[in-house]
């Protein structure tokens, strides 16, 4: 039942978090992510148990973390494409509580962890902002949760940012074997915000890739009001839609088919299979929060591409990077 992995926002949730992915679901079993929208000075409590969280901030003002001895203050961000946000470990068997200062939007993804791993903030400055693939085929990774970032027992997480009009999760790969040295067992969780580009980018973009002199607009070259949900997404005007496309295919052995049309607040699962890629149309910028965790012993992220489209991979090797990237707000 591959309808069962394609998860629109609000489809499963509850009046704390619109957004409420948890183990347990069949086929299911090792991530989660809580997602909520607070006003100013609202509180989210969470009591771990055999989880480890994660605190981030995905648009808003400020949030400060109380968990034990420990309190600290979590910066805010405009948006989700505004760069990296600051970040917040919470170990297993804890009591965390998050309290935002002016409103905002909220991710606490988790894991089941294996070991127990002390508290930490990692802050946005520390965050390794990676420029991948080339030409039509770049997008750019902020690794706030990754193991050469974060110290965790089991959760790899980080987002993703691709340009309109640009493929993501490219060429398609899987990891969801175990394999010593090529491949690691990992689920894992596609969390999509989205967002129509400002004519004005859209024209400095061009003259930028052209090489001439384009013309300068106040205020930045992108947009800075957050993705909104809700009826057709919210505050973007009545005659835009900002969407984007995810594919999971499976092999033989193991079937599964989503082809998804997803928006702000969609989740999509990949409990197995090749998945990629993820696509933006012109006019549109896509964001994805990946979440990712699973049996093995060892926290790595190790992946196969299919062998079909591998050899992509080698184009790009003569194309520049996208010009519009890095994005920063």
């Amino acid at each position: 039942m591959s309808d069962n992995w394609i998860l629109p926002f609000g489809a499963e949730g509850d009046s704390d978090y619109p957004v409420a992915i948890r183990p347990g679901r069949p086929g299911w079993a090792h991530t989660g992510l809580l997602v909520a929208d607070l006003a100013d000075g609202e509180s989210r409590t969470i009591e771990t148990g055999a989880d480890e969280y994660l605190v981030l901030v995905l648009s808003g003002g400020d949030v400060q973390v109380e968990c034990g001895e420990h309190s600290d203050v979590l910066a805010g961000r405009a948006n989700v494409f505004a760069g990296p946000a600051d970040v917040a470990y919470i170990p297993r068997n804890s009591t965390v509580t998050v309290t935002s200062t002016g409103g905002g939007r909220v991710a606490f993804p988790f894991a089941r962890a294996k070991a127990d791993v002390a508290y930490s903030v990692v802050r946005a400055a520390d965050i390794p902002v990676e420029l991948r693939g080339a030409g039509q085929a770049s997008r750019q990774v902020q690794n706030f949760g990754t193991p050469g970032t974060l110290e965790a027992s089991s959760i790899i997480a980080c987002e993703v940012i691709t340009p309109a009009g640009n493929w993501s999760s490219y060429p398609p790969h899987k990891h969801d074997e175990h394999r010593e040295g090529v491949e690691s067992e990992l689920e894992e969780i596609y969390y999509f915000e989205m967002r129509a580009i400002a004519r004005e980018a859209s024209l400095i973009a061009q003259h930028e890739a052209s090489g001439e002199a384009g013309p300068s607009f106040p205020g930045g070259t992108r947009g800075a009001e957050p993705p909104e949900r809700g009826g057709t997404r919210g505050a973007e005007p009545p005659e835009r839609d900002p969407f984007g496309v995810q594919f999971v295919y499976g092999t033989d052995e193991r079937p599964i088919d989503v082809k998804a049309s997803v928006r702000s607040g969609d989740v999509v699962l990949v409990p197995h299979g090749w998945h990629g890629p993820a696509m933006t149309p012109p006019g549109y910028d896509m964001y994805y929060l990946n979440v990712m965790a699973g049996p093995g012993a060892e926290r790595v992220w190790l992946i196969c591409d299919d062998p079909a489209h591998g050899w992509v991979r080698q184009t790009w090797d003569d194309q520049p990077i996208d010009p519009r990237l890095p994005l920063r707000g």
